[in-house]
This record gives structure tokens, sequence and C-alpha cells, in this order.
């Protein structure tokens, strides 16, 4: 690879980056301006919530939708589809003057969220140097992360000072820098789906068994983050007894905890096999979020659990995706774009889940209590992975030797 080309990928990355953080700014900046929106409409906080669940779920239909859609665009094209898309209908949903409007533009909001990270993944495993498909994929979810540690306290600065609208607007305008980033910075190039017989490779490679055990350990491993994630406000004010400002604060600690996990994750895929690090993350989750349940009275413990969350969470994003484009081979976009529909379920699940402790009158230290119940889970579907891809390999390879 020439310096020329190295520094037009490296470009091409960049655009992926700031696409992620247009979408990870739009995922979460509502959660802190909830109160805003809902006195603004004139509904309840609780109401007001259903906007959070519908753009989940316009992720996990939009994923696989998009992806099949868009199957017979080029990787460019593709992704400048997706993300006009993202960016009208999040600009739109700053002109909501209802909650039905809003509903509407939410939901279309968050369709193309799973396709673009699915794709770009695949996209961005092309553009790496060889050996460094993982290091490539980080750089794309550093925006992701970047958003939750700058983006998302900014966007809610500014919607609750001045007006929830202007926190979309600023959403618009990451869209609007994707696409020219996109237009000008990302090469024309082709994927190995190109050239074949997509529906039928597509159907081939969406029946391979491991690939749908990845996205059961995606939906259930990372639920328990967001058993967790779901509760840290009132973890922070209710049992750590700190002030609600430090919410915030918590919140930037785990984000930046995100970016270093989300290189850490790239950088671990180089030393085990992708599904191996994924236990390894896993089961450090389990472990970490049960010491936040033990110490969470603590608020030094509160910031330095936060931040070790954030980064066993992200650490867990490169091999995940790498793993499924492996399993999904000749429906490497559609697979990986399913990924990122199992990580929305699992967002909705593990936030259900960590309530429930709740429900029956338990503290909200509990809800960290499921979250490693399933992360422990999701480590033992990848341990079952790992040893059964094991035994297969070793079963091929004693019958090449006998053939």
């Amino acid at each position: 690879m020439d310096n020329n080309t190295n520094s037009t990928n490296k470009k091409a990355l960049l655009s992926l980056a700031i696409g992620g953080f247009g979408i990870g700014l739009t995922e979460f900046v509502i959660m802190g301006i909830l109160p805003n929106i809902a006195e603004s409409m004139e509904i309840s906080i609780s109401k007001a919530g259903h906007f959070i669940a519908i753009y989940a779920l316009g992720v996990v239909i939009g994923a696989p939708v998009m992806a099949r859609v868009t199957h017979t665009l080029t990787p460019k094209k593709t992704l400048l589809f997706l993300m006009l898309w993202f960016t009208v209908f999040n600009t739109l949903s700053s002109f909501s003057g209802n909650y039905w409007t809003m509903m509407l533009f939410r939901f279309l909001s968050g369709m193309p969220h799973g396709a673009f990270f699915g794709i770009g993944a695949v996209v961005s495993g092309y553009l790496a140097k060889p050996g460094k498909a993982a290091q490539a994929m980080a750089v794309m979810f550093s925006g992701l992360t970047v958003a939750n540690m700058l983006g998302v306290p900014l966007g809610t600065y500014i919607g609750q000072e001045f007006h929830w609208m202007y926190s979309f607007l600023l959403v618009g305008i990451a869209g609007i820098a994707t696409l020219s980033s996109l237009y000008f910075w990302m090469p024309v190039q082709s994927l190995e789906e190109t050239g074949t017989d997509v529906n039928k490779s597509a159907t081939e490679g969406l029946k391979n068994k491991k690939l749908w055990a990845l996205i059961a350990l995606t939906t259930i491993g990372t639920g328990g983050f967001f058993a967790w994630y779901s509760y840290i406000a009132p973890l922070v004010i209710n049992v750590t007894k700190l002030p609600e400002a430090n919410v915030g604060y918590v919140m930037i600690v785990a984000g930046a905890g995100m970016f270093v996990g989300n290189f850490l994750g790239a950088r671990m895929v180089e030393i085990f096999p992708p599904v191996k690090s994924v236990v390894i993350s896993l089961l450090s989750m389990t472990t970490i979020l049960l010491c936040n349940a033990l110490f969470a009275t603590s608020g030094i413990a509160v910031y330095i659990i936060s931040f070790i969350v954030g980064v066993i969470t992200f650490s867990v994003t490169a091999p995940i995706q790498i793993a499924i484009i492996k399993a999904a081979k000749g429906a490497e976009k559609l697979g990986s774009s399913m990924n990122q529909s199992a990580f929305n379920m699992g967002n909705a699940s593990g936030a259900y889940l960590g309530g429930l402790p709740m429900v029956f009158g338990l503290e909200v230290t509990y809800a960290s209590v499921v979250g490693s119940i399933l992360a422990l889970i999701g480590g033992f579907i990848g341990i079952s992975i790992f040893v059964t891809q094991k035994k297969l390999d070793k079963k091929r390879g004693t019958s090449t030797a006998s053939s």
C-alpha cells in the first residue's frame, strides 16, 4: 500500500468516525434533555421515554432492512444514502411539535444506524493495512466514544440552556459533515459480495449457526452494560449520595473509558482469536459490575469503576464485529448490520431486566448484579462457541489428514 493510498484510506476512516460521532450523539443526547422535551410537548417524562425506545426499534428493524435495500449499491453510495437519510430525519426531529410527529421521526432516524456501522465495519476492514482490520474498525467506532465523552455533554448543555431542538440541529450538522467527508474522502471500491449471486450468498451466510450464536452473545452479553448504564443517575444520586451535577461527570469518565477500550479491543484481536477476546471482556465485566454493587457508596470507587466498565464494554466492539463478519461469509454487510441490531436489543433488554429488582423494592445497586449475570451468560455463550469451533477445526483437520 503506497503512501498516497494510505493517506486516502486514513481520511476515509475519519469520515466513518465523524458518522459514528453523529450517531452516538443522537442516540444518547436525548437522555439528558428528556425532561425539556417532555415539558415542551406537555407530556410526562415516562411518555417522552418512548422516544428512546422507538429509536432503538428503528435500529433493530432498520439494520437488516437497509442492508438488503442497498445491497446492489457500491459501499460509497450505500454510506452516502444512509447518512443522507440520517441527516434529514434527525434535522426534522428538531421541528417536531407533538408526540406522534417526534415518534415518527425518531423511528426513521434510527433506521440507518445499524446499517451504517455494520457496512462501515466491513468497509473499514478493506481500507485497513493487512492484519490491521480491528484497528481500522476501532477508528470508526472512536467517533461513537468521542460522542459519549464530549458531544453528549455539549448537546445536553445546549438543549437545557437554550432549547432541545438545537441539540438535534447539532446532530444534523454532524450529518452534513459526514456526507461531505464521505463524498470527498471515501474511495469507490467493491466488496467480495459484489459480482456474486448476492441473494444466494446471503442466504448461505445467514444459515451459519455460529452467526446466530454470536448475535445472541451480543444481545445478552452487552445487555449487562446497559443494565448498569441505564440506572447510572439514580445510582450516583441515591446510593453514592453525590450532587446531581456529578452524573454528567461520571458519564464523561465512562466515555473516556469507552474511548480507551475501543482501541484496547482492537489490540486484543491481534493477540487472541476474536471470540476469546470477547469472552475475556465479558468475564471481566461480570467481576467489575459485582464490584460496583459492593462499593457504590464510595464516590471515588464509582468514578474508577465507571471508567473500567467503559473500557471493558468497548473492548468487545471490534472483536465481535470481526467474529460476525467471518461467520457471515457471503453476507458480511447484512450480518454485520444485524449485530448492530443485537447491540440495541441488548440496550432494551438490559435496561428492562436491570430495572426489575427495583420493581420488587430492592436498591438500584441490584441493577449491577443483573448486569453481571447477563455478562456471565454472554461469556458462557462465547466459551461454547469457542469450544465448538475448536472441535470442528480438529475434526476437519483429522478428516483432511485421513484423506
